[in-house]
């Protein structure tokens, strides 16, 4: 059963705590994963049809669901805080948590992924759209439930009509919509890498912070799980027969494979992130409503495991990457490259000389060590978190 402690939910907390899981193997793969001796590590597109493979395609898609879900149940736990607070309050908290988000992403999160203190390269990710996505749903909260509603099912469903429109090329529309890895130059030698645009991802924390209301006391576990259910095979359903038309809903239309029916398949579940698309919303979204009716019952070892991950997810998503970077660093000066390889022309990383990597098997025990390291860090700090209540908690 779906237990709240210290108004938490644990089957959200739970989901959190395996997407977050999930989402270190991507990162792993960007850092690490090299099958050649030409390229920086993270090797060729995972999911390029002419090149990638199945293990390797599926190593990169199970990643897909981590940001929108993190994204939607940032929504929703901004809404089960709105009932314990008034709305000036939470438009206030909403408000200051999302520039500090923003700050962090600039600051410290580029950081940990370049290791590059000069920071030539700012990189707009996961925690950038949500930084701003709480800035608008600060505002936003001011307004009727209904209203909330309607302008994120508005976003989220019809955003793909742009793909119709022949947009300019300049930084406002990537920084709003399509930032499909855009560089932007800020200073002399400086850049701004936008991968994540604001206004899609705002759209699906609108509807997390109204699925939040399916967590109001007034709703039974079985209503719940009822709606849960349907809500997900819909948005499947919907996936399917949209995809399958192939014309609305993904810039990237499916085709026949000339490699054989597997990659047929792939070709039709291959579906847009960078900017995400509709058919990207109903996969990821459908999938974690579903997970989310299967948690609602459940509690066993895995359960308690991500749980502690899900508790302290913005922790652990700061560490985990001076982790992974650090390991990367480890191996470069264990494989013997110099210091003057530290910088690699071809790549804004720092310790990525080409050639230098793990096979895709090594990417997945490099994954199990990230964890296990990570888990006691991560229970400690959600220890000493639960235990106090000093004002800067709530934004770690």
């Amino acid at each position: 059963m779906t237990t709240i402690n210290r108004n938490r939910v644990q089957s959200l907390d739970i989901l959190r705590g395996t997407v977050m899981v999930i989402m270190a193997l991507d990162h792993v793969r960007d850092f690490l994963y090299n099958p050649t001796t030409n390229l920086p590590p993270g090797g060729p597109n995972p999911t390029d049809l002419a090149t990638t493979f199945p293990f390797l395609f599926f190593t990169r898609y199970i990643t897909h669901f981590c940001a929108p879900i993190f994204i939607f149940l940032a929504g929703t736990s901004a809404f089960l805080m709105s009932q314990r607070r008034s709305t000036k309050e939470i438009s206030v908290f909403l408000f200051k948590r999302g520039v500090w988000l923003v700050a962090v992403e600039v600051l410290i999160v580029t950081l940990g992924i370049s290791f590059n203190p000069l920071y030539n390269l700012l990189f707009l990710q996961v925690i950038w759209a949500i930084g701003c996505s709480m800035i608008i749903l600060s505002v936003l909260v001011h307004l009727p439930y209904r209203v909330i509603l309607a302008i994120g099912l508005l976003i989220v469903v019809f955003h793909n009509t742009l793909n119709f429109v022949a947009l300019p090329k300049n930084f406002v529309v990537d920084l709003l919509y399509s930032g499909l890895f855009s560089i932007y130059p800020y200073a002399e030698n400086r850049f701004i890498v936008i991968l994540y645009a604001i206004v899609p991802w705002s759209g699906i924390m609108l509807l997390g912070y109204c699925f939040g209301r399916l967590y109001m006391p007034d709703i039974s576990i079985d209503e719940r799980k009822k709606k849960l259910l349907w809500m997900g095979l819909g948005l499947l359903g919907f996936f399917v027969i949209v995809r399958f038309a192939n014309f609305y809903g993904d810039p990237v239309k499916w085709s026949v494979q000339p490699r054989g029916t597997v990659y047929t398949f792939l070709s039709f579940i291959n579906i847009s992130k960078y900017p995400p698309s509709l058919m990207y919303f109903c996969v990821t979204i459908g999938a974690g409503l579903l997970a989310l009716r299967a948690l609602e019952s459940m509690s066993n070892p895995f359960t308690r495991f991500m749980n502690v991950f899900g508790r302290v997810p913005f922790f652990y998503y700061i560490i985990h990457f001076y982790l992974i970077h650090g390991m990367l660093a480890i191996l470069f000066f264990v494989r013997g490259y110099p210091a003057k390889d530290i910088i690699n022309p071809a790549s804004p990383i720092l310790f990525t000389p080409n050639g230098l990597g793990v096979s895709l098997f090594g990417v997945y025990i490099v994954w199990a060590i990230v964890i296990v390291i990570m888990y006691p860090l991560c229970k400690r700090y959600n220890a000493y978190k639960s235990l106090h209540n000093q004002w800067w908690l709530s934004y770690v």
